[in-house]
């Protein structure tokens, strides 16, 4: 237990806490000690120990697993502005770790009603869809769904390609100018958490893009699935 005089405080918790963490004595999604154990380590109250820990799980460096108890919270190996178009190779590269593919399926799919309505006004009977796990350092990171035209894009050749943009670029000679971005925070997907080694409670960033080339030419669809304790995204705001 530490010696403490005047240190019975929430403040004081938390930063032993932080401290511990950062050099290296609780690591990345390591169990913490109970909240009792840590009342002892500290020399304070448990509820001093709920105060600090509540504040570092606002923080996002603690989670919080009920049933199971308290683990350190995985930092994101990329925080990158939203506004930036750029392809998940290209973001996993900055990031310092290696890129890798693992492909699931690729298949020629009938537009449906919402594919209509985002490649307008083109029109398209026959899309190749590619659907592919992303790795960084061997880590499946992304799960990954893109539909381009057939005729842009044939299924031999987009099977191959590790780069989408970079595909569509040398074959279809279309470079992708800008791109409309969704996002949205999702619970646990049935199928594709597995796929990622999300745990039970661990959300995913979904970032839905339609690409445009300069022209604004409809071009790709992207549904991307991050795994949101390796990613993180932020807006630039400018004032008008």
């Amino acid at each position: 237990m530490l010696s403490n005089t005047n240190n019975g405080s929430s403040t004081f918790v938390l930063n032993q806490i932080k401290s511990l963490i950062e050099e290296g004595h609780y690591k990345e999604k390591e169990k913490l000690p109970t909240e009792y154990e840590l009342a002892q380590r500290f020399g304070v109250t448990r509820k001093t120990v709920q105060e600090a820990i509540t504040i570092l799980e606002r923080e996002n460096i603690i989670i919080r697993r009920p049933g199971v108890g308290m683990f350190v919270h995985a930092k994101p190996i990329l925080s990158s502005g939203i506004e930036q178009l750029g392809s998940v190779t290209e973001m996993i590269r900055q990031s310092g770790k290696k890129p890798g593919v693992q492909y699931i399926s690729a298949e020629l799919t009938e537009p449906t009603d919402e594919d209509r309505k985002r490649f307008d006004p083109l029109e398209i009977d026959t899309f190749a869809q590619l659907e592919r796990l992303r790795t960084a350092d061997g880590e499946p990171v992304v799960y990954c769904i893109d539909r381009v035209d057939h005729r842009l894009l044939p299924l031999e050749l987009i099977h191959s390609q590790e780069s989408i943009f970079a595909a569509i670029k040398a074959y279809a000679k279309k470079d992708i100018d800008y791109a409309v971005a969704h996002i949205e925070p999702i619970g646990y997907h049935e199928r594709i958490s597995p796929l990622l080694h999300c745990e039970p409670d661990q959300a995913l960033l979904l970032l839905r893009q339609m690409h445009y080339t300069k022209d604004n030419e409809p071009v790709l669809y992207s549904a991307n699935f991050f795994r949101a304790d390796v990613f993180s995204f932020y807006v630039l705001r400018k004032r008008m």
